[in-house]
């Protein structure tokens, strides 16, 4: 995160255009994800698409598809919760090997952790998802058979077709459909975002049970035959996806040539949306997965298994909607630890990169050893930028689910309140036209650590993308090329209600 450190004073750049980029300035952040894509890429002026007008179903009508794969059934191994609860929290590693450790990672990384009786999205797993949706899919494949991981069953099932490599993997794709159309342009960039989530939920799982892995980045040119040739629905779209091998290494891949040609009927958006996703570009070369958690972390008496359940979006009461919080005064390690978390870069040379150019900001109020006001992280420490109290409340005016009968909205509240943003033309100068996307799953996996310093302190951590934009160029002295690839709301819970244990 250089960029951040590079930044010095809040505001553009002397001499920068005021002409805030890119498009109309009225637009929704879901509206202005195909004009960021498009300037990035070179255009200047860029100029709403064509399909913009079309109408969409609203997202509540959406329902997702049935989970693909029909075949054999194989459980995952039940004890991953004991090893958590005798890992104490923030160590990794030093644990003596547990058999099955593999199949312990998928159930610590993936599979539910609670059920909430009184929210209307579930089941709730390791890492946040918009609407619970839950788009990216696991693969456990090898050269001669692939199993889609079930969550909800914990198992592993049969899919017809087998792994790209030559040894064992988990690849991590996006299944477009998941998605509800109305989200438009956006569904891709979900799709990036919760990439970024899984990854780094797959790599503490693999750290906590003493599994290596490496990291192979997609290529469009290579890759984006992959998800079928897994055996995943034909009929569907799938992103590329992020490959971590995790069996002994095994030489190179066999040599192949899995591109096909993609056609989109009757949705002329996820054409755009692939089309972006299948810029990327990669050499195939592995990158060793650490584990993500930073060092210096301030000790508590919690145990992974303590974390890893307290890690919550935020609750209400009675099935509605958004979050609750109260205003309290937080210990200093509450930012400083999550500056921390969100320092640590993703693995892999691209992702790095990516997260290099990434810069984190944040709203800071009530939290000893800090000013209240605006902080921005510098060499893994958050370092005021400018003071004002109540930028919260502030913010809260600007948040696009205000308070409501059936939502609650206490952004006023927060302790923190963060912000990853990118310069798109920047990142896509730096890796190419895949720049685009890299940024976005970098930022998804500095969000979860955001996620994970929070919970180690019995906070809710939000992750939201419904902040107008144009009021956070100036709150946040953003650049006029700079846009936000995700915020998240830092509080403490206001609700405590029922849940219902689902961890084997």
């Amino acid at each position: 995160m250089s960029r951040a450190g590079a930044a010095g004073a809040v505001g553009a750049p002397p001499g920068a255009c005021p002409v805030h980029v890119p498009g109309d300035e009225g637009a929704t952040a879901i509206a202005r994800e195909p004009l960021w894509h498009a300037y990035a890429t070179g255009v200047d002026r860029p100029a709403p698409p064509a399909w913009a007008g079309l109408a969409e179903p609203p997202p509540p009508e959406h329902v997702p598809p049935p989970a693909p794969g029909g075949g054999a059934r194989a459980p995952l191994p039940v004890g991953a919760v004991r090893h958590l609860q005798a890992a104490r929290y923030p160590t990794v590693g030093g644990a003596p090997a547990v058999p099955q450790a593999l199949g312990h990672a998928l159930a610590t990384a993936f599979a539910p952790l609670r059920r909430e009786p009184a929210n209307p999205y579930n089941d709730h797993r390791p890492y946040a998802s918009a609407r619970c949706l839950f788009p990216v899919q696991a693969v456990l494949a090898d050269p001669h058979r692939a199993r889609l991981l079930d969550p909800a069953r914990r198992a592993l099932v049969d899919l017809p077709g087998r792994g790209p490599g030559a040894g064992e993997e988990v690849l991590l794709t996006g299944r477009y459909a998941a998605v509800p159309r109305g989200y438009r342009w956006f569904r891709g960039s979900l799709v990036d975002l919760e990439s970024g989530f899984a990854l780094r939920s797959l790599a503490l799982a693999l750290g906590l049970h003493g599994v290596a892995g490496r990291l192979v980045l997609p290529d469009g040119q290579r890759d984006a035959g992959v998800p079928h040739a897994l055996g995943l629905p034909a009929g569907e779209h799938w992103s590329l996806p992020l490959r971590v091998q995790v069996g002994a290494a095994a030489g190179p891949d066999p040599a192949r040539s899995t591109a096909r040609a993609e056609r989109v009927d009757g949705d002329p958006v996820l054409a755009e949306v692939l089309a972006a996703d299948r810029a990327q570009r990669s050499d195939g070369v592995p990158a060793p997965v650490h584990h993500g958690v930073p060092d210096g972390l301030a000790a508590r008496d919690r145990t992974w298994a303590d974390v890893l359940w307290d890690r919550t979006s935020g609750r209400m009461p009675r099935g509605l909607h958004g979050m609750a919080g109260r205003r309290r005064r937080v210990p200093r390690a509450v930012l400083d630890d999550a500056a921390r978390w969100v320092a640590v870069p993703p693995p892999g040379t691209t992702l790095a990169v990516a997260h290099a150019e990434l810069r984190a900001s944040v709203a800071v109020q009530d939290v000893e050893g800090h000013g209240d006001g605006l902080h921005v992280v510098r060499d893994g420490l958050p370092v005021p930028v400018r003071p004002e109290a109540g930028l919260p409340a502030l913010l809260e005016r600007h948040y696009g689910y205000p308070a409501s009968p059936v939502n609650g909205c206490d952004v006023r509240h927060a302790s923190a309140v963060w912000f990853l943003s990118f310069r798109p033309r920047a990142v896509v100068d730096r890796i190419g036209p895949g720049g685009w996307t890299s940024a976005l799953r970098a930022a998804g996996w500095a969000a979860h650590g955001l996620c994970l310093a929070a919970a180690a302190h019995g906070l809710y951590a939000r992750p939201v993308r419904a902040f107008r934009e144009e009021p956070l160029q100036s709150v946040l002295g953003l650049a006029p090329d700079e846009t936000v690839a995700l915020a998240v709301v830092v509080g403490t819970p206001r609700h405590a209600d029922a849940l219902l244990d689902l961890r084997l």
